[in-house]
């Protein structure tokens, strides 16, 4: 059997998972990154993304905005504003987001204002990638 190491998970309104785990698998602000029990000590800054993990054999999906890692040879801790799963993504609420973020593109704003807009907008095209790629 994999080596496994400690997981959790913790959005800003849950702990999404707390548990073992075989395998993980984040979107890093430079691509895909893995973790497997006995990694080297690592702290990073999260995009939007998304993650994926390995319990009992079987992978589970997730959506997650921007947040941080830090992980030890024995665990990995996850910090994330929001993590959801593919099935719980209200799709009609995420389509609607990225309308509005959209629209708001179009109009003419304060670099911060472009920035959080530019936020609003990977965080529901994200949405909606994770939950047609991975519920059916």
């Amino acid at each position: 059997m994999a080596k496994t190491f400690h997981l959790q998970i913790i959005a800003s309104d849950r702990v999404f998972y707390d548990g073992d785990c075989q395998h993980l698998v984040v979107t890093a602000l430079d691509g895909q990154l893995g973790i497997l029990g006995g990694h080297e000590a690592l702290v990073t800054s999260l995009p939007t993304g998304e993650l994926k993990y390995l319990v009992d054999g079987k992978w589970h999906y997730a959506a997650t905005s921007e947040g941080f890692m830090e992980v030890m040879p024995e665990f990995a801790v996850i910090l994330v504003d929001t993590c959801e799963l593919p099935e719980e993504i209200d799709i009609k609420r995420a389509q609607e987001a990225k309308r509005r973020a959209e629209e708001k593109l179009r109009q003419q704003q304060s670099i911060k204002e472009y920035y959080h807009t530019q936020t609003a907008l990977n965080k529901a095209m994200n949405r909606l990638k994770i939950s047609q790629k991975h519920f059916k």
